[in-house]
């Protein structure tokens, strides 16, 4: 491509000069020049003209003189370089333009020779410039491309998240009707064809989506009054919000508009949008979904139209302002803050960062527009306006999109049943207490469908009722979900793992998220045992059994080791089987009856407020240690105190019973000889 140079000058005859002179390398195509007689020209010149890579100004011209032109071009054409071409040569002009940004002055009268130099110069600077925009340009698309490349996979991750879960349930409760058909054959059957539904569901969506973007999918439109049909929608979400106490508030501007309109990708929006309401608005918030007739504009110098108007508004978190413009870009997931989340009561949501994008799209194909508009902690408004059209045949809306309609309602307002314990058919009798703590209701079903006949299940809904539960019951072993609502799992596991009263507690987490780094992260926190849905019934039951048998050779040690009759008071152990609170605890406990050892009257009680737990806590904590239940463990511990008193002083029988706490010599002669196996008189001297 030939060169092409602006020449801004207001005396005609330099025109004539230029090309004079230059005849021989504009004939040799070496580059080509565009004129223009002041500033203001020139600027025309260069907006209509795009490929013009340098100017050679004057600076003294009507209008817009060479100084002003410099700054303006440099501000709107950075690209650009300009040459000072003029008979203004004295250094102070010279200063001025340079600092305006000028490439280079050439004074007249014009030394030719000089001034192509200076032009080939010019022009190699604008190709160097060029190329390094050129490399900035495809660095940034690279970039671009590796963001996308980055936003796919954390696609295909969410989706298989969401996979995992249904799949879970299906080959879990497939393996138990052939188990115990008996038992599972009604209820499983039930919760295999939900939770395929859900499946269908999103892979559905998923080639709707791929369909929609290579211009393929069409629309089934049918000729009805849609009010109805949106109401039907909005009531089949009414359950799931009341479960979250939400209130949903149906404002319908008209009760009769009929028109044009595609049963399911209505069904499609409105579900998105009306989901999205529901996991991003705190518990007692609001839901507004509204629809009306509107006659407007939408596009500017467009007749109005016909809309209906549908906006969905809620109570809930918000979305900050700078993610509004992208909030329907494929992949793109809005930033939410920690406060945010916290007044939403979740560790960590789940998002695919598609549905909105879909939504946008569908919207398009109906001829529609959706805007949205949202504060930070004021929430949002989702409004959509389609097309009323009268050209399709009367219809109604099929069962099976009603079915439809049900069934994705249904995906979210499983989620929602209290805690609960469960009762076994069998005798508790010695069963270890298993707390699970799991969002999902199918998952809760297989779990306690496997787990029931061996042990005692206490059952939570989210991670912060799990770890009150566990504060409360002091479970033998803890099963959790890691992604769910108010606390996830990893909260769970860092809250239970450093307190005292349950850091001894096995936690054993599930999850969908299969990846090294999600594993990692469980067992950074602390977690025992991790394991991916789906996962086989046997493997879980195995793992519970290793960490309960882990759990007997810590009792092991704190019994034996940890009262070792050389030292009253356990000594620091690096043994891995438990962590230092284990041992600081312990270390605390026996600390507190050394300090009080001779107080007959030193009991539970007093023992409860030295620990600063509830009866019920400090037993379920020393049990699980020593295996011992806390008034064993505290005689235990007096009864060694007075063997060593025995065995390394000349204090006789009556005068260590007082010492050790107990009031009558007869009383602990009886208990010695029973622990010890020989009377107190037949105690070695060390």
């Amino acid at each position: 491509m030939v060169p092409k140079i602006l020449v801004v000058d207001d005396e005609p005859q330099f025109e004539r000069l230029v090309l004079q002179r230059f005849r021989r390398q504009l004939r040799a195509g070496a580059f080509e020049f565009v004129f223009a007689n002041n500033g203001k020209t020139a600027l025309q010149v260069l907006a209509e003209q795009p490929d013009i890579q340098a100017v050679l100004s004057d600076i003294n011209m009507p209008e817009m003189d060479g100084l002003e032109l410099i700054t303006t071009i440099h501000a709107q054409y950075p690209l650009l370089r300009v040459v000072i071409v003029s008979a203004y040569g004295d250094m102070d002009n010279i200063r001025q333009a340079m600092n305006q940004g000028a490439f280079d002055f050439v004074t007249k009268p014009i030394d030719f020779g000089n001034l192509e130099t200076t032009i080939q110069k010019t022009l190699r600077e604008v190709e160097v410039v060029q190329k390094a925009k050129e490399a900035e340009t495809l660095a940034l698309k690279n970039e671009q491309l590796l963001e996308l490349d980055h936003l796919k996979s954390e696609l295909f991750t969410n989706i298989a998240h969401e996979f995992r879960t249904p799949l879970t349930v299906i080959l879990g409760m497939a393996e138990q009707i052939k188990t115990a058909p008996e038992d599972w054959l009604d209820k499983g059957v039930s919760m295999i064809r939900r939770n395929g539904g859900q499946l269908l569901h999103l892979v559905n969506e998923l080639l709707e989506l791929r369909q929609l973007e290579a211009g393929k999918l069409k629309l089934n439109a049918i000729h009805s009054n849609v009010i109805p049909y949106i109401k039907y929608i909005a009531e089949s979400f009414r359950p799931t919000m009341e479960s979250k106490d939400l209130l949903l508030h149906l404002l319908m501007g008209r009760e009769k508009l009929p028109m044009d309109y595609d049963p399911e990708r209505l069904l499609t929006i409105l579900s998105n949008l009306l989901s999205n309401a529901i996991k991003y608005t705190p518990s007692g918030g609001h839901i507004y979904l509204q629809a009306d007739q509107a006659t407007e504009s939408k596009v500017e110098g467009e007749v109005p139209k016909a809309y209906l108007k549908l906006s969905v508004k809620d109570s809930g978190i918000g979305i900050a302002e700078k993610d509004l413009p992208n909030l329907f870009d494929r992949y793109f997931q809005a930033d939410i803050g920690t406060e945010a989340l916290e007044r939403l009561g979740s560790g960590q949501l789940d998002r695919t960062g598609v549905g909105l994008s879909f939504v946008a799209q569908l919207t398009q194909l109906m001829g529609g527009v959706i805007e949205a508009d949202s504060k930070l902690g004021e929430g949002s408004i989702f409004t959509l306006w389609l097309p009323i059209k009268q050209e399709t045949e009367q219809g109604e809306v099929k069962a099976s999109t009603k079915d439809l309609v049900k069934e994705i309602a249904s995906f979210s307002s499983l989620d929602s049943v209290e805690s609960l314990l469960v009762e076994s058919t069998e005798s508790a009798g010695n069963k270890p207490l298993l707390l699970l703590v799991e969002d999902n209701a199918d998952i809760r079903e297989y779990l306690i469908s496997i787990l029931s006949k061996d042990y005692q299940l206490q059952v939570a809904k989210d991670g912060e009722q799990g770890i009150e539960m566990a504060l409360a019951q002091i479970p033998d072993a803890i099963i959790s979900d890691v992604m769910m609502p108010k606390k996830d799992g990893l909260a769970l596991c860092d809250s239970l793992k450093n307190d005292p009263r349950t850091s001894h507690i096995p936690i054993i987490l599930l999850t969908a998220k299969a990846d090294d780094i999600s594993r990692m992260e469980g067992l950074k926190r602390g977690a025992d045992a991790y394991l991916s849905k789906p996962f086989k019934a046997d493997e879980l039951q195995v793992r519970l059994e290793q960490q309960l048998s882990l759990r007997k050779r810590l009792q092991e040690y704190f019994s034996s080791k940890m009262l070792d009759r050389n030292n009253s008071a356990p000594a620091q152990a690096d043994n891995p089987l438990f962590s230092n609170l284990e041992d600081s605890f312990i270390s605390s406990f026996h600390q507190s009856l050394e300090e009080n050892i001779e107080d007959e009257n030193f009991g539970i009680t007093e023992m409860c407020k030295a620990m600063a737990m509830s009866r019920a806590q400090l037993h379920r904590k020393i049990k699980a240690l020593t295996g011992l239940s806390t008034s064993h463990y505290m005689r235990a511990i007096r009864l060694h105190k007075a063997r060593q008193l025995l065995e390394k002083t000349d204090l006789n029988i009556s005068e260590v019973s007082y010492r050790v706490g107990f009031k009558d010599p007869k009383y602990f002669s009886r208990t010695y000889s029973e622990v010890f196996g020989f009377a107190p008189t037949e105690t070695p001297k060390l």
